[in-house]
């Protein structure tokens, strides 16, 4: 299973660079977390009034493409080891990332990110740099 973190999921809406779109298209089955859905629909909201409608009409198009996972009480028990461990050895990372890596991790999902540098530091989390992949 493979779930999608938000900068791969801009990557995509942006269309650019154009083979992280290409290897969406290779994968048969693609996720993201809820958590990753309300990045993005911050994203559309946060964004100027004149872009708001185009940009809504993209996300939904992007997500008639994906299975979105609701929050779960599994994802909620990875957050808590995940975050503990980070944080005894002072190498924590940004709060949504965290939420992403255990919804990832509770799924057994790997994490397609352009983000490696911080989610590396969370054990038995599996990784793909669909950025590099190009």
């Amino acid at each position: 299973m493979i779930m999608l973190d938000t900068n791969i999921c801009i990557y995509i809406l942006k269309d650019h660079p154009d083979h992280v779109r290409k290897k969406l298209n290779e994968v048969e089955l693609v996720h993201i977390s809820s958590v990753v859905y309300a990045e993005l629909y911050y994203g559309v909201e946060y964004s100027s009034a004149r872009w708001q409608v185009e940009r809504r009409k993209q996300l939904n198009a992007f997500l008639a493409l994906v299975t979105i996972h609701a929050w779960d009480e599994q994802a909620a028990e990875h957050y808590g080891r995940i975050r503990a461990y980070l944080r005894k050895r002072g190498a924590m990372i940004g709060n949504m990332d965290l939420l992403i890596a255990a919804h990832a991790l509770s799924l057994n999902a790997t994490l397609a990110t352009n983000n490696t540098r911080d989610f590396e530091r969370i054990p038995d989390l599996k990784l793909e740099n669909w950025y590099l992949a190009g």
